[in-house]
């Protein structure tokens, strides 16, 4: 506080406060007799001012009145400035209560006294900060400007959402000079709204009316503050945007919005992830704490789509130490790099090197004792491995083994095997070669370490995605390929999935497979549409969609159960498990794998394709084997 007190500026505010306590007392005398003071009263008025104006300073002081600047007011210090008034009337009341008993004292002036304090000073401070942003705005703007007067070389805007996001984006276009735009009203889709104003601007009406008031404007943007909305309801906005030749820029969606943080730099263009629509993953945090913090913690394929954001998503649980393992160097100085300079963790390790090696596996689980592991290090670009089977024996299967017992020796809390809905039914390499590592989790003896494994399906953006190709060949200007008019495939964002496997990762006790809820499938010749209308363009006009035929190992319909899996209910909603194999049938299944995991890893030394996919499938009898050429015999 003493600090406080060597700004020189202290002193000019607490006297602007002293002479409007004085006002207000002088108004309050006067409003009780009627603007009629005897000589009576105004030796009264002295006296009390005497005393009430050093107690009023004192208590306004302390309630932190002095300590800000009055220029960025706002509700936190209306309401800070409305208890200093009352606390300093009841202090004045009760110390006339104590010293007079209201003898000769009228009531009613005191407590218009603290009603006249709170509004004046209240006042001075709302035309103290309106002063202020005055100098802040353009010079075209003042005081007097009507406000059907508008500023030249400013851009109008449309903000679709009248609640607290488009609040926020309103209001830093109102206060930032730099932001040449002129908010022409809000849209929004609920009619109590309608025909109402947010800081002066009206809320036009509904999402429909979008065309019909560009008519008659120019260039006019579109910012759409609805961080909530669902994936029908953005496909519904943007539509009507295309249709209305108007430019849209959106908030990213809660789960990437930290803090209520929403400013007007938030907002960006429209992408894919906004039409999907995916809602906000409700985490157990204290459950995902107790697996994480303060332990040390491994990702293999720590630099790839998946791998990385379960870094970024770990790091918030304070782990003890991050071990960063993969293969490919330049993803494993990024995803350093990151973590280093752009999150400012430190506690990390990283290691260089394959997943199948076991003398390295061995010496890091020695070196660093992981309490958890996250294993997401695999080959699963689907034609690339029918062209070359036995990369996926060697990363997906053998790599897989050796990491899940390395944890079983050394006695590792929690693995999280992250698997793909490739492995249910699979037709190619890559689901087969998931399906064998989930066969060999199930298998793990029972023991210390907590087994479980994660399917789901496709990551929009992640790395081999089909949205980025979609979106290079738009750039080029098309055409887009798609092999059948009727695939479809489910879909999720990154950080929902990556949250979803910490989640999986907490609550399982060992054996589990978990699925995630993938919402619905989406076709994927209308997502080449709706990326096509994103860019502004128009299918079948502007750019072409051609179909190529499905490729090596693709089907139609992905799926994420079989029908002789059973499959409950978790204690997160989005969140499923098949059922847990006992110790016994573990032991008994294991026997068995041994002699096909072997008999995979000979074939894939000796580079025969044919040979592996007939392996897979003697140890995956549901693996529907294709003929394909693998690059050797090509």
């Amino acid at each position: 506080m003493l600090q406080g007190l060597r700004n020189t500026r202290i002193y000019s505010m607490i006297l602007v406060d002293l002479l409007l306590f004085s006002i207000s007392l002088f108004a309050a005398y006067a409003f009780r007799f009627d603007f009629t003071l005897s000589s009576e009263n105004q030796g009264q008025i002295l006296a009390v001012l005497r005393w009430t104006l050093p107690l009023k300073c004192l208590v306004f002081y302390f309630f932190g009145q002095y300590h800000g600047m009055w220029r960025y007011s706002g509700l936190s210090d209306a309401l800070r400035l409305l208890q200093a008034a009352a606390m300093s009337t009841l202090i004045i009341a009760g110390a006339l209560l104590f010293w007079h008993r209201f003898a000769g004292y009228s009531r009613a002036v005191f407590l218009l006294d603290g009603i006249l304090t709170f509004l004046l000073t209240g006042g001075a401070r709302v035309a103290i900060r309106y002063f202020f942003s005055l100098r802040m705005q353009n010079k075209e703007q003042s005081f007097w400007r009507l406000p059907w007067i508008k500023a030249k070389n400013q851009k109008e805007v449309l903000i679709v959402g009248a609640g607290n996001a488009g609040e926020k984006i309103l209001r830093e276009i109102m206060d930032n000079p730099d932001l040449p735009y002129d908010v022409l009203g809000f849209l929004d889709d609920d009619p109590a709204k309608w025909n109402r104003t947010v800081h002066g601007v009206p809320v036009l009406g509904g999402v429909d009316l979008l065309p019909e008031i560009n008519e008659g404007h120019r260039g006019v943007e579109v910012y759409i503050a609805i961080p909530s909305a669902s994936g029908a309801q953005m496909r519904r906005i943007v539509g009507m945007c295309e249709k209305a030749q108007a430019l849209s820029k959106t908030l990213p969606g809660i789960a990437e919005i930290i803090d209520g943080k929403v400013t007007f730099n938030s907002l960006r263009k429209v992408d894919y992830q906004d039409l999907l629509g995916r809602p906000a993953v409700r985490l157990d945090k204290t459950g995902i704490s107790g697996s994480i913090t303060g332990k040390t913690v491994m990702v293999t394929g720590c630099g790839g789509s998946i791998g990385s954001e379960l870094c970024r998503q770990i790091i918030r649980f304070s782990p003890k130490k991050l071990l960063l393992v993969d293969s490919s160097e330049v993803n494993l100085y990024t995803v350093q790099m990151e973590l280093h300079h752009e999150k400012n963790f430190r506690d990390y390790h990283t290691i260089l090197g394959q997943v199948q090696d076991e003398p390295l596996m061995e010496e890091v689980f020695s070196r660093f004792a992981p309490q958890a592991v996250f294993h997401a290090a695999a080959y699963k670009h689907v034609p690339m491995l029918e062209k070359n089977p036995w990369q996926a024996v060697y990363s997906n299967v053998l790599g897989s083994k050796t990491v899940m017992e390395a944890a079983v020796r050394h006695k590792v809390e929690r693995f999280v095997f992250v698997s793909t809905d490739k492995a249910v039914r699979p037709t190619n390499v890559m689901g087969a070669s998931k399906r064998v590592a989930e066969m060999l989790m199930r298998a793990m003896p029972c023991g210390q370490t907590k087994f479980m494994a994660v399917r789901f399906g496709n990551v929009v953006g992640s790395s081999g995605s089909v949205i980025p190709l979609f979106q290079r060949q738009i750039e080029r200007g098309g055409p887009v390929t798609v092999t059948h008019p009727e695939v479809m495939r489910y879909f999720m964002t990154i950080s929902e999935a990556c949250q979803l496997i910490l989640q999986a990762g907490a609550q399982g006790q060992g054996g589990e497979i978990f699925i995630l809820e993938m919402g619905d499938p989406v076709n994927i010749a209308e997502m080449a549409r709706d990326l096509i209308h994103l860019s502004g363009k128009e299918p079948g006009v502007d750019i072409e969609i051609v179909f190529t035929g499905l490729r090596d190992g693709e089907k139609l319909y992905e799926e994420l159960i079989t029908a002789a899996e059973d499959v409950a209910p978790t204690k997160h909603e989005k969140i499923k498990a098949l059922r847990e194999e006992s110790c016994a049938d573990r032991a008994g299944q294991m026997a068995a794998l041994h002699a096909g995991v072997a008999e995979l890893a000979a074939r894939a030394l000796a580079h025969d394709g044919p040979g592996i996919k007939e392996a897979l499938r003697r140890i995956v009898p549901e693996y529907s084997v294709k003929p394909t050429q693998s690059v050797l015999e090509s």
